[in-house]
């Protein structure tokens, strides 16, 4: 809690559902308006409920002014704030289906008691879907209050970690975090089995993180890739990685790949049997765009949005999506995931998520399925839900060349914002949809769409949408791909789209060659290899 003075005054509030009045667990921020020079503007919360809670956020690793996320996440309970007198901003948010409020309040000599009222917009859970991420850096105590808070289903803390090739991952803090040690200490191994905070929110709490910054004592860095729900403790020093890859998928484990910019990641994808791409990742904030730049070049054909600073934060998205689209062409069957690094940047839990969808009630075994099968959108914000023939995203849909056949796109996204652009895309095409919008009852927008098209040879398809605000800043959904089979043809990519993966491991065998052992580069060259007979089968445009 910020510092006190003997001027501080009680201001006691009440998160609640307005059409309930239900009290909530939600993430508050309190924010000083007018202070003084020196003051404290942001200030935190504690619960007045001895079987409540209230965990304060002010996590930022990486020293960035203008990237500010201060926030106290609260159980279903009253809380406390000791505030000097004056006027506050009370910021109430609470995951992605309700409509974030904000609150004047005054303080003067006298204590203060406020209700904060929020309003619900979509109930997601009602028909059948589940959110999650993947990128977790939350201790599991500090997560049976923040999963709650965000109403976040599912997660994947972070267990064992290592920054060095020749150091297994460990439970040591990360010496990567500029604000000093851990207040936390070491993280604790709680096994592999499933720990539910309660019926539909749950943690997988045996993770690994290989982050690799260092080869030996050598500053040089290959990039992140985690071991998600892994059984046995992975004592294997990274790199090589195909070993360990196959050790994890032996365990029935998946592999999310992170960030696609990282320079090995275009190795990871072909040599890891990579499972998960993280459509938003942790360079995504709800606070200000940070990381402008990237140790890796764009493609020249993916237009990616730049200004004076570096890349925009749209940029970043695009940059991340076209890397994805390109996979996918190249028949990589990458499924959709979210993920935030929640407890080393500025970030929420939850802000960037991962909704899979479960028709008959969540099961954490199930939520794990369907993500593997990508029954599945990501979001910042919008709520997207489509079907293509009546299927979710992650089906396979099969056409005859001799009998040409439409397939037939339905969907709406609601969001308390009103979406500025639909777009469905897939294998060398995107198109901006019509859209039909009316208010809800709730103030929110709700916009539906339709498109038809018929394919002569295998695509993948999927739907996005964006929300821009007036600074340009951006909250967006995308669904997991479907696949239009033709004659069960394989897809097949541009051949620009492989010459950038080519060129990326190129690029990384000449940087490696003289740091990294034997075993290390053939995967760079298998990897090369694997691009290269790709493009033998490529569409020269």
């Amino acid at each position: 809690m910020a510092s006190q003075t003997a001027s501080a005054v009680e201001f006691q509030g009440r998160v609640v559902d307005r059409d309930s009045r239900a009290v909530l667990a939600a993430r508050v921020y309190i924010e000083k308006q007018g202070g003084q020079a020196g003051e404290p503007r942001w200030y935190f919360a504690k619960s007045t409920s001895s079987s409540g809670s209230a965990i304060a956020y002010r996590e930022q690793w990486v020293p960035m002014p203008l990237s500010v996320e201060k926030h106290t996440t609260v159980s279903a309970h009253p809380f406390v704030a000791e505030l000097p007198a004056g006027n506050y901003r009370v910021r109430v948010e609470r995951g992605k289906e309700y409509i974030p409020a904000e609150f004047s309040v005054s303080i003067g000599s006298n204590k203060v008691s406020k209700d904060l009222p929020i309003v619900r917009f979509v109930n997601l859970a009602a028909q059948g879907w589940y959110s999650g991420e993947t990128h977790v850096h939350r201790r599991p105590h500090e997560l049976s209050n923040v999963q709650l808070a965000e109403d976040l289903n599912v997660t994947f803390p972070v267990t064992f970690w290592t920054i060095n090739s020749n150091k297994a991952p460990h439970l040591a803090p990360s010496p990567l975090r500029r604000q000093g040690p851990s207040p936390h200490g070491d993280r604790k191994d709680l096994g592999a089995d499933v720990i539910s905070i309660d019926r539909t929110h749950v943690m997988f709490p045996r993770n690994t993180e290989y982050e690799v910054f260092n080869i030996d004592q050598q500053r040089h860095t290959l990039g992140a890739v985690f071991v998600l729900n892994h059984k046995s403790i992975f004592t294997e020093k990274m790199p090589p990685v195909a070993k360990i890859a196959e050790k994890a998928h032996a365990e029935g484990a998946l592999l999310d790949l992170d960030k696609h910019s990282w320079p090995w990641s275009m190795m990871l994808v072909p040599v890891a049997k990579v499972d998960l791409f993280e459509l938003s990742n942790n360079s995504l904030w709800r606070t200000e765009f940070g990381f402008r730049r990237s140790a890796v070049p764009t493609a020249r054909q993916w237009n990616v949005e730049s200004d004076a600073g570096g890349m925009t934060e749209y940029g970043w998205i695009q940059f991340g999506l076209q890397n994805y689209y390109t996979l996918l062409n190249c028949g990589f069957d990458l499924k959709p995931t979210a993920g935030t690094a929640s407890g080393v940047h500025p970030v929420p839990l939850g802000f960037s998520r991962v909704y899979v969808h479960q028709p008959k009630g969540f099961t954490p075994q199930g939520w794990i399925s369907g993500l593997k099968q990508g029954r599945s959108f990501v979001t910042t914000g919008p709520m997207l839900l489509a079907t293509l023939d009546g299927l979710l995203p992650g089906a396979t849909l099969r056409r005859s060349s001799d009998k040409v056949k439409e397939v037939s796109l339905t969907g709406e996204v609601i969001y308390h914002e009103k979406v500025d652009r639909v777009e469905v895309v897939g294998t060398g095409f995107s198109e901006v949809l019509p859209v039909q919008w009316r208010r809800t009852g709730t103030g929110a927008w709700k916009g539906t769409f339709q498109w038809t098209r018929a394919f002569d040879r295998t695509r993948f398809v999927a739907v996005c949408c964006y929300q821009f605000n007036k600074n340009r800043r951006v909250r967006f959904a995308h669904t997991a791909p479907w696949y239009v089979r033709v004659d069960d043809q394989p897809i097949r990519p541009f051949r620009w789209e492989v010459d950038y993966l080519v060129q990326r491991i190129e690029t990384e065998i000449t940087r490696n060659q003289q740091v990294l052992p034997p075993a290390a580069m053939s995967e760079y060259q298998q990897a090369l290899r694997i691009y290269k007979e790709i493009r033998s089968r490529a569409i020269v445009e």
